[in-house]
């Protein structure tokens, strides 16, 4: 899989057409895994040729993107390198040089064709219930240097005509392909059309030459990309050959899917379902916004541990995996051929398991401005301490903050059902006396307190479930929650003697 005599590159080249889709974040790490486990390089190339598709702000969400899920670079748009520049649309020059080369060799041609000749063709093809493709059958017949004298096509290019370089398909070929994860492919090419490579009106290539030059010129070793290209394998097959290039090796990963299994996860099944489908929330140009999972409370391990079983199997039951185990354990032959469905609710549980393990002050800095939000000025420390009392119940950090409220802030009302079910006169009357006892406790051990109140009550023959709800009610507002007698040490016993009057003075002496 991995040539020991060349350095491991690989490279992960988005366009800047809008948000980066949480395939395509992926697709970056698994080429990051592969990288790092190989010792080799991780490159980030921007593939902007298309510019009417390319849209503002693009270029910086998907790098702001990849910082934030800790896939980091070692060449690319922002740290340059020595194959610089990593933006296609700085390195124009350098294509048209190799699309005439393929020319000369006999590789290619040009066509001058226009795009209402064209036009013309396919509409009298679809006449005659047939497809157009430009390929062998038509290839001499149309206006291309073909079938043109070499004069005529120097003229045309003087007289600025438009072309465009086509890459001439063998007739009648079976193309020998590998696929590391699909393993050995054969297509003919009777089924291929002559693909343009470049464009003279914008001055351009198009993706099948700048991909090629640019993974030849930045010694890339080995394509990792999405299943869509797989189509795209035979005519890359074939111009590294047409360059007489030592060819990479490829990998093309399965899809994400709905969470139905059926057709490719999109922006549309988020808002349908309500889950992000891209890694930050992306601000459009037009004013439209998309949520992100940064800004929906994941944190990026969970992300990225979610991300990376989503077509890749270990072989083990593990599932929770750090980055540096994920590089220790990553094959691209554990790679699924098949698609690979999206589950919103694993999700959830990937970060909920990750907020449990996560550090608590690391927590508390991250959940600081939804206590200011709310009005509740509480230190870093002190948000930390509250949080580990319940972090094992939260699965965002908006949890952390509405589970810890109340430690903060006296409940501002109770919980219906806890109070028809506990607030008795009876329970009432016993949490009296209860409150005496907690008034000459310290509560300074809240497991000491729990077991002198558990035995008193043992002694007294109360029901334990009654009195403890009661006191729960009176304190938290609700009788569930994080265990009372650290609620109790924590807000401190004059607060929760102030808490059992106030209840006592709003809910009465009970039925």
């Amino acid at each position: 899989m991995a040539d020991n005599n060349r350095k491991v590159r690989v490279r992960f080249a988005p366009s800047p057409t809008g948000a980066l889709h949480i395939g395509g974040v992926r697709t970056a790490l698994y080429n990051y895994l592969f990288a790092r486990q190989h010792g080799g390089d991780f490159i980030l190339r921007i593939e902007d040729t298309d510019s009417q598709r390319f849209v503002p702000g693009a270029e910086n969400y998907i790098i702001e993107s990849l910082k934030w899920c800790g896939i980091h670079t070692d060449e690319g748009v922002e740290q340059g390198g020595p194959h610089a520049p990593y933006r296609q649309s700085e390195r124009k020059e350098i294509y048209l040089q190799y699309a005439k080369q393929l020319v000369q060799s006999g590789n290619a041609y040009y066509a001058f064709d226009t795009a209402e000749q064209l036009d013309a063709l396919r509409k009298q093809a679809e006449a005659e219930g047939k497809t157009f493709a430009y390929d062998h059958t038509v290839r001499r017949q149309l206006q291309t240097s073909l079938a043109l004298t070499q004069q005529e096509v120097d003229e045309r290019i003087a007289r600025g005509d438009n072309w465009v370089i086509r890459f001439m398909m063998p007739e009648d070929e079976d193309v020998q392909m590998d696929d590391i994860i699909r393993g050995h492919i054969v297509i003919n090419t009777k089924t291929l059309d002559d693909k343009v490579l470049y464009k003279s009106a914008d001055q351009l290539p198009t993706y099948h030459l700048a991909n090629i030059v640019d993974d030849h010129l930045m010694e890339i070793t080995h394509v990792i990309r999405g299943e869509e290209w797989l189509p795209s394998l035979p005519l890359h097959y074939l111009l590294y050959r047409a360059f007489g290039w030592q060819r990479p090796e490829f990998a093309h990963l399965p899809l994400l899917l709905k969470p139905q299994g059926q057709g490719k996860l999109s922006k549309r099944d988020g808002d349908k379902f309500g889950f992000p489908v891209f890694p930050l929330q992306w601000d459009a140009p037009d004013g439209s916004s998309a949520m992100g999972y940064r800004e929906s409370g994941y944190l990026p391990e969970a992300f990225i541990n979610m991300l990376a079983l989503l077509g890749w199997n270990p072989g083990t039951e593990q599932e929770i995996f750090s980055m540096d185990e994920l590089i220790n354990a990553f094959s691209l032959d554990k790679v699924s051929k098949s698609g690979a469905r999206f589950n919103p609710d694993k999700a959830k549980w990937f970060n909920a398991q990750y907020i449990r393990m996560a550090d608590d002050q690391r927590l508390a800095q991250l959940v600081q401005p939804i206590y200011a939000q709310r009005g509740i000025s509480v230190t870093i420390d002190r948000a930390a301490q509250a949080i580990a009392l319940i972090k094992e119940r939260a699965t965002f950090p908006v949890d952390l903050v509405d589970l810890t409220q109340k430690l903060f802030v006296r409940p501002a009302d109770y919980d219906e059902k806890s109070v028809a079910k506990f607030w008795k006169a009876d329970n009432v009357a016993r949490l009296a006396e209860l409150r005496q006892l907690l008034e000459a406790d310290s509560i300074t051990d809240p497991a000491a307190a729990e077991a002198r109140v558990h035995e008193w009550i043992k002694s007294k023959d109360y029901s334990m479930g009654q009195l403890m709800n009661t006191l729960r009610i009176a304190i938290w507002g609700v009788s569930q929650g994080p265990s009372i007698f650290h609620i109790i040490s924590f807000i401190g016993k004059e607060e929760a003697l102030a808490r059992i009057d106030v209840a006592a003075a709003s809910l009465g002496q009970g039925a």
